[in-house]
């Protein structure tokens, strides 16, 4: 019964047995060829072809291929020629280099055994360091987005520096032009995983610095015939938000129409950031808000000891604040001028409250060990008895004249301050017993803390009161 059955299906189904008998040959004899298609390629010296390589590199993708370690063939999974320990040059920018461990290039499959039409699909450069002066960061940003070919970094670290000093210190950065993830790049900055998203065009980039609370956005302008970048910058800081407009050269970057707000400040400002040929910054903050307790967060320590970087800022900054009508702030007006130049901080501020004003200049250097806050204050008023309610204090002449000039200066590490001068009026001039005695008074009341208690209102009154 059953050799039945046999004969009946192999006479009905014999031609199809025997398709595919006939296909599991071809069948072997496509995969072996396949498989000697992709193996042959590791007999060939590709040294002796690097000439191709380096003209392929250099029509495709703009590199020129300057020196290099070994070349080697892989077949899977994809066949690939990796060439060790490269270095690269962008055409016609010496400057710009770029080492690399591994080169890979994906050639075209056909590509392998015809020499004289050698074509690459892609590249991928893995484990290499880019140094940049801050002026060639540019020419980096160009050459990708006008890049017509397939290229992917991987385990790129980036130093941009100037005259020596590393400026940005990015690392492990991947980043790719085709595919899925295309113009995503992530890696570290400051320790902290950072995740940049860019648009088709390369005039939107998006910034994250990932479980931080920081988020940038970039929107470039229409690229005009001048060398300069233009367009608009928004940041969300935590709780609070940075927004301006931009104009960069490779001179300076210029900020205007900018706002920041926050729950403890909030101002405009306009600035003109100089780095060639020397590195300064010009700015003028107009407040509209601002909460005194944002003074306690300050970290007097923290900053001086960052004393490199002080040594490194030229600035000159003009500080306007102006009280709006029916707000509570004590201060109607306040104009202040800070410059810094060479770890040398100078100021000159202006202030009015109700009528009574109040003027300070002075210095310190912020570079030794100990710095000391020099000032030489003056402060008038037409009416001691309007000036001192202010305060909460009670006075009992009218329309009593106030002119109250004090010069000292102040170890703002070690909460010393000493007198050198208090004259008030006409008629009084204060004596060395009288200087000690305020030294000592104007060192229990506001350092019982640190040096940023002198902006404590309390305090300032209790001091008025005790000397009133």
């Amino acid at each position: 019964m059953i050799n039945k059955i046999y004969k009946r299906i192999h006479n009905k189904y014999s031609t199809l047995f025997k398709f595919i008998f006939f296909l599991r040959h071809l069948f072997g004899i496509f995969f072996v060829s396949l498989i000697l298609f992709l193996s042959i390629p590791h007999l060939f010296d590709y040294k002796k072809k690097d000439v191709i390589i380096k003209k392929t590199l250099l029509e495709s993708y703009g590199l020129r291929l300057d020196k290099y370690g070994s070349i080697k063939y892989n077949s899977f999974p994809k066949p690939r020629l990796k060439i060790l320990d490269a270095n690269l040059i962008i055409e016609k920018k010496d400057t710009l280099q770029i080492n690399v461990t591994n080169l890979i290039l994906y050639p075209k499959l056909l590509s392998i055994y015809n020499s004289k039409n050698f074509k690459i699909n892609k590249i991928i450069l893995d484990k290499n360091k880019i140094l940049l002066k801050d002026s060639d960061f540019k020419i980096l940003i160009n050459y990708i987005s006008n890049l017509k070919g397939k290229l992917a970094f991987k385990n790129l670290d980036l130093k941009i520096d100037r005259k020596d000093k590393v400026l940005i210190n990015l690392e492990k950065i991947n980043f790719t032009n085709y595919g899925y993830h295309k113009n995503v790049a992530t890696g570290d900055f400051l320790k902290k995983k950072f995740k940049i998203t860019i648009n088709d065009n390369y005039n939107e980039i998006n910034f994250k610095l990932l479980k931080t609370g920081i988020n940038a956005d970039i929107n470039f302008n229409e690229k005009k015939e001048s060398s300069s970048i233009s367009g608009i910058f928004k940041s969300k800081l935590l709780n609070s938000n940075l927004k301006f407009d931009f104009i960069y050269d490779d001179k300076k970057l210029e900020i205007y129409n900018s706002y920041f707000r926050s729950r403890y400040l909030s101002f405009n400002n306009e600035s003109v950031i100089n780095h060639y040929p020397f590195f300064n910054i010009n700015s003028i903050f107009n407040i509209d808000n601002i909460n005194i307790d944002i003074l306690k967060e300050i970290n007097l320590n923290k900053i001086l000891n960052s004393k490199d970087f002080i040594r490194k800022i030229n600035t000159k900054n003009k500080i306007n604040f102006k009280s709006k009508k029916f707000s509570n702030n004590l201060i109607d007006d306040l104009n202040l001028n800070i410059n810094l130049a060479y770890g040398t901080l100078f100021y000159a501020k202006e202030l009015s409250i109700a009528k009574n004003f109040f003027t300070c200049k002075g210095e310190i250097n912020l570079l030794i060990e100990y710095p000391i806050l020099y000032f030489d204050c003056l402060i008038t008023s037409n009416d001691k008895k309007k000036f001192l309610k202010i305060f909460s204090i009670k006075y009992k002449v009218k329309n009593e004249l106030l002119v109250l000039n004090f010069k000292g200066n102040i170890n703002i590490l070690n909460n010393k301050i000493n007198f050198k001068k208090i004259k008030m009026n006409r008629d009084y001039e204060s004596s060395k017993e009288d200087l000690k005695y305020f030294k000592e008074l104007a060192e229990n009341i506001f350092f019982e803390k640190n040096f940023i208690d002198v902006f404590n209102l309390e305090k300032i009154r209790k001091f008025i009161s005790e000397i009133s």
